[in-house]
């Protein structure tokens, strides 16, 4: 099924219809990846409350904020499931440490996204395995290489259909759904921090900053993907940006 195709199919269809539609058209080969944020807390309580056909999973990346650790445990609870977790390869882990030290993302961008690449691609590139169609909680304002990407699109280096369905949702939307729903939530959301990933390259941002702007805070912002979404192996550039 082509991008075009899939997403006709989908217009006009509300979050919980969407994900209800991508369950029945690839059963057993759909796939959705969090990582606790609140956008993902969203799509996975519209999986889990309909009981749908969509394997969630997550990347331990060993580097975790306590507060995530602790939102996993919860949200398995409160669903009575398993959010199924993958690590990176240890003996990569071991030789990047052993060899560069164990924070050597700071000293520059290309030692970033090899531990970004060890940790994370390495690991969801096992997850998606099998898998037809990869659900993300990406939105458009999240950042600059993000805000021109249509609801489905082909991954084409890993020949996989993904889809964001609440690409085009706005963050006080997103906020309000997890409000009206009692979904639970990363406390670290209440003290600045609108997007969480590892805990050494996560800040809080202050007010009038851009959304991502606590991610890898100490690189240009073009550079900030840690490489799972980037179009066919390539960085997408926000208009005018300079590399």
């Amino acid at each position: 099924m082509s991008p075009s195709d899939l997403e006709a199919k989908l217009e006009g269809l509300n979050l919980e219809d969407s994900l209800a539609k991508i369950a029945k058209e690839f059963p057993g080969q759909a796939v959705f990846s969090t990582s606790f944020g609140l956008e993902d807390q969203v799509i996975t309580h519209a999986i889990y409350s309909q009981n749908l056909d969509i394997r969630i999973f997550t990347l331990d990346t060993g580097r975790l904020f306590t507060e995530t650790y602790e939102l996993h445990k919860r949200t398995n609870g409160m669903y009575g499931k398993r959010i199924q977790t993958y690590f990176p390869d240890s003996q990569a882990v071991e030789d990047l440490i052993n060899e560069k030290g164990p924070d050597s993302f700071y000293d520059s961008i290309e030692n970033r996204k090899e531990c970004c690449h060890i940790r994370k691609v390495v690991p969801l590139n096992r997850a998606l395995e099998g898998a037809k169609i990869w659900i993300t909680g990406i939105r458009n304002d999240q950042s600059g290489s993000r805000e021109n990407l249509p609801k489905v699109e082909l991954d084409g280096g890993r020949d996989i259909l993904k889809f964001h369905p609440i690409l085009d949702w706005s963050w006080d939307k997103v906020q309000q759904y997890v409000q009206d729903r009692h979904i639970p939530y990363n406390p670290l959301h209440d003290k600045g921090y609108p997007s969480i990933g590892c805990a050494p390259c996560t800040r809080a941002i202050m007010a009038g900053e851009d959304f991502r702007a606590g991610r890898w805070w100490w690189e240009n912002e073009s550079t900030k993907e840690c490489g799972l979404h980037w179009v066919d192996g390539k960085l997408v550039r926000k208009k005018g940006s300079q590399v």
